[in-house]
């Protein structure tokens, strides 16, 4: 019985990382994207592209629901903090359902 409480916590604690890291690489897609909007990228670096690229693979899927469905204000885009808002609610929610 207890293994099973432990394993359950381990679980839930995994879930839980795997959404703030999710979030954070949302966070380090819209500043890197600013970053690189305003003249920051690199000449010749195949780093930052390379960088720029994994970012925009792993993250676009999940903000483009949002961009659907809500437009962007002249040059203010609030999808990716309604996306960063929800997933941080439903990430509460899985862990505190797989933690009891």
């Amino acid at each position: 019985m207890v293994v099973l409480a432990t394993l359950r916590n381990d679980i839930a604690n995994y879930v839980q990382a795997v959404f703030y890291v999710y979030t954070l690489l949302i966070i380090a897609y819209i500043l890197s994207s600013l970053f690189f909007a305003f003249g920051g990228r690199l000449p010749y670096a195949r780093w930052s592209s390379a960088l720029l690229g994994f970012l925009r693979d792993v993250c676009e899927p999940y903000l483009s629901i949002f961009r659907r469905f809500i437009p962007p204000l002249g040059a203010l885009d609030l999808s990716p903090v309604i996306a960063i808002f929800l997933l941080q609610i439903v990430g509460r929610l899985v862990y505190s359902l797989i933690a009891g």
